[in-house]
């Protein structure tokens, strides 16, 4: 056999490289075909012996258990929660709305609750209560809601069941939609979330008000991010918004045409209005004035971050009471939808709107005036702006805004960036917390 194999590499060493009229050794042609017999004969006993101790471990081993059947958030259902939902939809008079506010223990949709509440309005809240930052500031808005008599139903917009049941309970008129994932760096993280909730949960939503009987008016939060790479100023709702530099600006586009399509097919009556960077007592611990304060107060260094020629970053900051006033002018003025049951009667009012306050102000200014209310030295760092879906500066205008709406932003950034301050010592003091 050892002569056999010296013959056969031998022989191949003269095989030429291009093909030809070679023929080969019939020896060799047998020798191959006992080679490749023994191959295939050892692959076959590990192969038999691979199945054999999958089929024996698999009998070994116990049945694997079945997965649990999905729940909603929250537990939700029952003759004592139907009651806490119609109290709470309670209104003052005929003429009052019943409002279905999501992201209620979110920063806007807890103000927006209490002013609907303080007039007179219905008022149910929904919100899944996410640890996108801490959530035992949204317990604490949670809380302050419930004192104000605004029932929070923990529970996620896509969950179609709780949804409907909801609208089965109470008769919605309007619904204020503010649930949303926020962020634009965070997208970078978590892309999913985004989509799950800005997207895919605001068309569960839709879904579910398009065969309501009434259909409820819709007033929704989309965003200045829509503008995007945008280098005209002031955006104007007439500017183009097909720039997205983040992906939290994209499922906010992508939110208003899904809307203008539910507006054409099923006849709901929606107005969409893009926040410019809000700001206020109760806000998101995630936002520059936030944590600008945190980390003043603790002698942390804070981060600046500067366009081209060391341009510093500006934001046209808007003062949360400014914000509350036009989203409830945009409830007012909304008119009813026109479908029933899913099926569109005439054209109904489509709407957008800008919200801002109309006049941009440079982050080194927002850390002057914190500096000055904080009576500490902020230590600066400064570096240019990354490339993670932030823009250089953000302006509105909101002509459209104060002619349609009566829409009129009153505070200035020193006046509002007061009141912030005064809660966040307020509140840090009261509950001990040192940071989010």
């Amino acid at each position: 056999m050892s002569q056999l194999k010296t013959i056969s590499l031998s022989h191949l060493d003269n095989v030429p490289s291009s093909p030809g009229k070679f023929k080969p050794d019939k020896s060799l042609t047998y020798i191959h075909r006992l080679r490749l017999h023994s191959s295939v004969s050892k692959l076959t006993l590990w192969l038999a012996l691979f199945l054999g101790l999958l089929v024996f471990f698999f009998f070994l081993s116990p049945p694997a258990a079945s997965p649990p059947p999905r729940r909603s958030l929250g537990s939700w259902g029952g003759s004592r929660w139907e009651k806490r939902i119609r109290t709470s939809a309670r209104v003052r008079s005929r003429s009052s709305f019943t409002v279905l506010v999501t992201g209620a223990a979110g920063f806007v949709g807890t103000h927006v609750s209490l002013a609907l509440k303080r007039r007179g309005d219905g008022v149910i809240g929904l919100d899944n209560f996410n640890a996108y930052y801490d959530t035992r500031l949204k317990r604490a808005r949670q809380e302050m809601l419930d004192q104000a008599g605004v029932f929070v139903v923990e529970g996620d917009i896509n969950d179609k069941d709780l949804l409907n049941k909801l609208f089965d309970v109470v008769p919605f008129t309007h619904v204020m939609h503010l649930a949303a994932q926020a962020g634009v760096r965070y997208a970078m993280q978590n892309p999913a979330s985004y989509v799950h909730s800005n997207i895919a949960g605001f068309v569960n939503l839709l879904e579910v008000c398009k065969s309501a009987n009434p259909q409820p008016a819709i007033v929704w939060a989309s965003s200045s991010s829509v503008y995007g790479l945008n280098s005209k100023v002031p955006f104007s709702e007439k500017d183009r918004t097909d720039q997205p530099a983040s992906l939290y600006a994209a499922t906010k586009k992508a939110g208003e045409e899904i809307a203008h399509t539910y507006n054409h097919i099923y006849g709901l009556s929606i107005t969409g209005l893009r926040f410019f960077t809000v700001y206020g007592p109760w806000g998101r611990p995630d936002m520059a004035y936030f944590f600008f304060t945190e980390d003043i107060l603790k002698g942390k260094e804070i981060t600046i971050y500067e366009g081209p020629d060391h341009i510093s970053v500006a934001r046209d900051f808007t003062f949360i009471d400014d914000i509350v006033k036009g989203c409830v002018s945009a409830l007012d003025t909304a008119k009813k939808s026109t479908g029933s049951g899913g099926k569109k009667k005439g054209s109904a009012q489509f709407r957008i709107f800008n919200l801002g306050n109309t006049s941009p102000v440079p982050v080194t200014k927002l850390v002057k005036i914190l500096e000055k209310l904080l009576k500490v030295k902020a230590r600066k760092k400064f570096l240019p702006l990354p490339r993670n879906g932030d823009v250089k500066f953000t302006h509105a205008n909101i002509s459209l805004a104060q002619r349609e709406l009566g829409y009129k932003p009153t505070t200035d950034l020193e006046t509002g960036l007061k009141k912030f301050v005064k809660w966040y010592i307020s509140y840090n003091k009261g509950s001990k917390r040192s940071s989010w």
